[in-house]
């Protein structure tokens, strides 16, 4: 009787040991399929997809303290990427900005994201978030004109800035506020941007504007004043950062510019001019670089006429934009064309008229 017992029992022993071996072969899968899952940083910034995206936290409470320096708050950055499964990303969300703190119903963030290494975007680490002011139509593309921006200066140098397109609902961990969708983007950090260029980040004491690389210097003077940018000042470390490189100790910084949502080309309604410059609208174009020659100039406007065309086709084709705003990108963008190929215009802007001081 008891060996009948036993005989039985053999078969049931085994088929546990089976389904044990089946759930370990079926965890084991699953744990290489969520690493693969892990976002590299630098193909993240490379995807030119729009990326579908929630980041939920407590939105009264971050508004209430967005004028404190230094408050973490607890949120979920979740997202599909190439139509994958839903990613949940733990990180924390602090303030940053000076103006648009202030004045915008959605301050810019600086999201941290999980150092677990388990966690899908743990290797993107810290990252600049950034929103639309006002959840209205033209402020959203404002903030689609300031993306564009930056993939402008991309093709104009590899010294700059790379950024991801979100489609981003801000919901609200409480449930009390309603849920906003706007696009934002995601800036790339800066020590990705100097490691792309074999470079540094410059942590020497701060610089004139003309003890920066000089040719760089000329390209990024010529890009801000394309945008009509004068939001910005290299000796006060203003809406730039600077780079050194690693292969020559001896070689100047150079400059990589950012922030541009008082420029002319975004057009913000809040962005004004500083009443020193002596302009008065920020559509009004003001060179605020030094004097070059026209052998310097030939060289840097050559690189922007190359890409006119790239430019232009990166504006038109952009379906987010309304039909509006390509056409007041475009005319705006064929004004500054014409002045950089008019000899007399580029010597009254870019040398007679340049700053000395």
């Amino acid at each position: 009787m008891f060996k009948s017992i036993s005989i039985h029992l053999k078969p049931v022993r085994a088929m546990k040991l089976f389904f044990a071996a089946l759930l370990f072969l079926i965890v084991s899968i699953n744990d290489i399929s969520y690493a693969q899952k892990v976002v590299d940083r630098v193909k993240f910034f490379q995807d030119t997809s729009v990326v579908n995206a929630t980041l939920t936290f407590n939105i009264k409470k971050v508004l209430a303290n967005k004028a404190k320096e230094g408050v973490i708050f607890p949120a979920m950055f979740s997202c599909r990427l190439d139509d994958t499964s839903k990613i949940d990303n733990p990180v924390s969300i602090t303030v940053r900005g000076h103006f648009r703190r202030g004045y915008c119903y959605l301050p810019p963030l600086w999201l941290t994201f999980n150092d677990d290494k388990d966690a899908a975007f743990h290797k993107l680490k810290t990252l600049k978030l950034v929103s639309s002011c006002m959840a209205t139509r033209s402020d959203d593309q404002n903030l689609l004109k300031e993306f564009m921006i930056y993939k402008i200066y991309n093709m104009i140098t590899d010294k700059s800035f790379r950024v991801r397109l979100l489609n981003l609902s801000y919901q609200d961990s409480s449930g009390k506020k309603k849920t906003i969708t706007q696009h934002a983007f995601l800036m790339e950090d800066i020590k990705q941007v100097a490691k792309r260029n074999d470079c540094e980040v410059w942590k020497g004491k701060k610089v004139g504007t003309e003890a920066t690389d000089r040719r760089q210097m000329t390209i990024v003077a010529i890009f801000e004043y394309m945008i009509a940018n004068t939001d910005w000042s290299v000796p006060v470390n203003h809406n730039i950062k600077l780079l050194h490189s690693k292969s020559d100790s001896l070689s100047r910084p150079c400059v990589v510019p950012y922030d541009f949502d008082s420029s002319g080309f975004v057009n913000t309604t809040y962005a004004a001019p500083d009443e020193r410059l002596g302009i008065s609208s920020v559509r009004e174009r003001l060179y605020r670089g030094f004097p070059r020659t026209m052998e310097e100039l030939k060289y840097a406007l050559g690189i922007y006429n190359e890409q006119k065309a790239n430019i232009y086709a990166a504006i038109n084709n952009f379906n987010l934009f309304t039909s509006a705003s390509k056409k007041e990108m475009t005319d705006y963008l064929d004004a500054f064309y014409r002045a950089i190929n008019d000899p007399q215009d580029i010597k009254a802007t870019f040398i007679t008229g340049a700053r000395r001081q």
